[in-house]
């Protein structure tokens, strides 16, 4: 006799500190016709802020909830219980912003149960003094997420800084700016980046390296058939074809002990001449493509020129 398959339950995680709006998020969300299910959606409350939710009015859609008061609680046997008790078609978390969400990420859920997707919600009132004495915390929230959400903004012109300090922890992140009218649509100005795009070759120097790499992938229209000029050191994945490497710098995205490797893919006849650790200055025209390597759609740096370069020894920042 063949076992029933476990239903498919959707996790969706919501992180972000304290009063940041994802109360005030989720509860209009979860009124949207869109978001309606004939089943059950448990939402697990892990903090409270000052919105509040109404158990009257939530069960109107379907919703129940189940607070958990301190992160030990937060375990697999506790999941498990919720399941049975429950039957969720759904699942919501959200997450206290001071608890470390890899301890969640790394969770075993209950069989049926698949994350399906991460947000994080920020207060950009908010969000510079968060970062400067937080950002161990923050970098964990915004890796690997969905989408990003910044809300209460105030002014223009620090959100392009904020949304590089998204996608260099997570490119493929939905970044969504909104103030009081609703979305912003347009959040650059003319001198947003600090190199002339618009030259035959964009000649990328040490310094501005970190914004060029987040900027190549967020706007594609920018630099897509462009050539393009960056210093960089030469990596081999394993897997990777024989005519293509990687090149780009080391990046401390959080602290001194989160240091990562930004680089992009780079194609080239003779790409096996190029030694594994070997810096380079590459001149390449910008082509993009959808490669696994990029979850998506991503940059393919096809190379025109390769020079031998010296050591570049600084680390990328992002302030």
């Amino acid at each position: 006799m063949k076992r029933m398959k476990e239903p498919e339950v959707s996790v969706y995680l919501m992180t972000g500190f304290l009063d940041s709006g994802k109360t005030q998020f989720l509860k209009f969300t979860l009124a949207q016709d869109y978001f309606q299910i004939n089943g059950k959606t448990l939402l697990i409350l892990c903090e409270e802020g000052e919105e509040e939710y109404h158990p009257g009015e939530m069960l109107r859609y379907g919703v129940v909830m189940e607070r958990v008061e301190s992160q030990e609680d937060l375990t697999e046997e506790w999941l498990e219980e919720m399941k049975q008790k429950h039957h969720p078609q759904r699942v919501i978390v959200e997450y206290n912003g001071m608890w470390k969400v890899s301890d969640f990420e790394n969770m075993k859920l209950p069989a049926g149960w698949y994350m399906e997707q991460k947000l994080t919600m920020v207060d950009a009132s908010t969000f510079q003094v968060y970062l400067t004495n937080l950002k161990p915390l923050f970098v964990e929230m915004v890796r690997g997420a969905e989408m990003v959400l910044f809300n209460r903004c105030e002014s223009l012109e620090p959100l392009p800084g904020y949304r590089r300090s998204v996608k260099v922890v997570s490119p493929q992140a939905e970044v969504i700016f909104e103030d009081e009218e609703g979305e912003i649509e347009n959040i650059y100005g003319e001198d947003e980046v600090p190199y002339d795009v618009q030259a035959p070759v964009i000649k990328i120097v040490n310094e501005d390296y970190g914004i060029w790499f987040v900027d190549m992938m967020d706007n594609t229209e920018r630099y897509d058939g462009k050539t393009v000029e960056i210093t960089g050191k030469v990596m081999h994945p394993k897997g990777f074809p024989e005519k293509v490497f990687v090149t780009g710098r080391m990046a401390v995205t959080c602290c001194a002990d989160d240091v990562t490797f930004l680089g992009y893919v780079c194609k080239c006849p003779g790409a096996g001449e190029v030694k594994e650790g070997q810096w380079i200055t590459l001149r390449a025209k910008v082509r993009y493509a959808r490669l696994s390597v990029y979850d998506g759609v991503g940059p393919v740096l096809e190379a025109e020129e390769i020079i031998p370069a010296d050591p570049v020894e600084e680390m990328v920042y992002f302030n």
